[in-house]
């Protein structure tokens, strides 16, 4: 047996190349099937082509070029479900005890024999907390659903990437006065091309305001304080978006054992042929090998881990 942690789409890719090589894996998921794609904005498309997100050699079939997170849902879902894969939904893993060919699972539920582990649990689920005060009050948010909720609402959004100017576009064409706040002096340069256009024809026009070089401070019931170059200012609101990214569950990798880069990134320390980490009999898989660099690794990018991980653990099992 092989437990895989996480049911996101490499997780899923592990469990179908392991059954390929009659090789039996349990895959625990703390949250939904494909939890992290659950997540993203209701109206969300990928930025890859549908044939860049298969798994299994089953065909994805969009509507168009590329897919809906609604497509995609359903995908993973019917892949899922034509390898009648074995999979534990709603479980956190609490500590894997043991050694290779002889690991003990345990989750907040019970506990599961495996002589193999795949840590397959991405990045999304953990954000990456401004640590201000306010933070935690209910009108501030790390996740963004759809724009709706936000019409004629003081919105402020934080951060200027991809989903930072998203939000931003999104909820003032759906009536909310929108401010962003931008660490940096300017959009960052990843944002998509087709998008910055809109994004700095809104701000000039002053459409959407924009503090650069400025950060959040606190955030009160009915306002907000920003560190301006010019000053600390106060402006009224309603909701905050805090799109300021998100990072592998660090403390999960280090209660497993895995090493990590002494570097900012904090990489797990793994080799990259076969993605067996450290403890050996531990292996990783998908974006959460990027540590915090979450802009390099992709589903697209990463599939090809759950082919090495089965043909070693073939070999070593």
């Amino acid at each position: 047996m092989v437990v895989i942690i996480g049911a996101g789409p490499i997780g899923l890719a592990v469990a179908i190349e392991l059954k390929k090589r009659d090789i039996e894996s349990l895959i625990i998921e703390k949250g939904t099937l494909v939890d992290s794609i659950f997540h993203y904005p209701q109206n969300m498309t990928f930025f890859s082509t549908s044939d860049k997100l298969e798994i299994g050699n089953i065909p994805f079939i969009s509507h168009g070029p590329k897919p809906t997170r609604r497509e995609a849902l359903e995908y993973y879902r019917r892949s899922a479900e034509h390898f009648n894969l074995q999979i534990k939904l709603y479980e956190q893993v609490k500590e894997v005890k043991g050694g290779d060919g002889n690991f003990d699972i345990v989750t907040e539920k019970e506990s599961y024999k495996a002589k193999k582990v795949v840590l397959a649990s991405g990045f999304y689920g953990q954000e990456n907390r401004m640590n201000i005060p306010g933070e935690d009050l209910p009108k501030v948010t790390h996740y963004y659903d759809e724009p709706h909720r936000y019409a004629w609402q003081d919105v402020v959004v934080v951060g200027a990437g991809n989903s930072g100017v998203d939000v931003a576009l999104e909820t003032w064409r759906c009536g909310a006065n929108v401010t962003m706040i931008v660490r940096y002096d300017s959009i960052k340069p990843s944002v998509k091309y087709w998008v910055r256009p809109d994004i700095e024809n809104r701000i000039k026009e002053g459409a959407i305001k924009a503090f650069f070089n400025s950060e959040l401070t606190e955030i009160r019931e009915n306002e907000v304080d920003i560190q301006t170059p010019d000053g600390l200012i106060t402006i009224p609101n309603d909701f905050v978006l805090a799109m300021t990214g998100y990072h592998p569950h660090f403390g999960l990798m280090e209660k497993l054992g895995i090493e990590l880069t002494k570097d900012e990134n904090r990489m797990p320390v793994y080799n990259e042929k076969t993605l067996e980490t450290n403890r050996k009999g531990l292996y990783v898989a998908g974006v959460v090998c990027g540590g915090m660099d979450t802009g390099r690794l992709f589903i697209e990018n990463t599939r090809v881990h759950a082919e090495h991980i089965a043909q070693h653990i073939e070999i070593n099992i």
